[in-house]
């Protein structure tokens, strides 16, 4: 398998958003004020983050204000 470099340059994708994620990157682009190249590094980020840590066994969980936790299921 090839190996990334630890931190690879810049590098400009064009992509098709499907509905729901064209609301959603609007929605967080406005409720952050960040731009949305920033809104949708963090969610590749914050998906390969979760993708890691699943693949050393770990669980994502949610705490509700009551203190209640729920397992969350990304597939």
């Amino acid at each position: 398998m090839d190996q990334l470099p630890p931190h690879p340059d810049s590098e400009r994708y064009s992509v098709t958003l499907c509905p729901p994620a064209v609301t959603a990157v609007a929605e967080l682009t406005a409720a952050s004020g960040v731009s949305k190249s920033d809104v949708i590094n963090r969610a590749v980020l914050l998906l390969g983050f979760i993708e890691a840590e699943r693949a050393k066994g770990h669980d994502l969980m949610i705490r509700d204000t009551s203190g209640a936790l729920e397992r969350i299921h990304i597939i």
